[in-house]
């Protein structure tokens, strides 16, 4: 499988670009402390998919997708703290909640696929 070629790979990549682009504009004190939080949690979604991609077991896999949704989650919570301190317009507020949702549906859908591909293959090792 082409991790180019992966949809939440590519929403996940372009969903770290947009909180890169809204971050880089806050004063030092909310960069400093929500920004880099929430920079950091959402540019863990991509680099755990890719991790687990590369892994050499279904198994192996499964962790870094698990690790990824954790660092979604993670970032809908600096999302929401950066929403209710009023860092981000409520334009952009609904927009962003409705591409972590997407992104937490997809990855969600990948996992459970997942899931199947470890079932059937330790199946027929039977």
């Amino acid at each position: 499988m082409k991790l180019e070629y992966l949809e939440i790979y590519n929403l996940s990549m372009d969903l770290s670009d947009e909180v890169w682009e809204i971050v880089m504009k806050w004063d030092y004190f909310p960069k400093d402390t929500i920004g880099k939080q929430w920079t950091r949690a959402i540019d863990s979604v991509s680099a755990n998919i890719s991790e687990g991609i590369g892994r050499n077991s279904f198994k192996d896999s499964r962790t870094f997708y698990y690790y990824s949704r954790g660092s979604l989650y993670e970032s809908k919570t600096w999302f929401e703290k950066a929403k209710r301190r009023k860092l981000v317009s409520e334009e952009v507020s609904v927009l962003m909640l409705e591409k972590l949702n997407k992104l937490g549906i997809k990855m969600n859908n990948f996992i459970n696929a997942h899931e199947k591909l470890i079932e059937k293959s330790t199946i027929q090792q039977k």
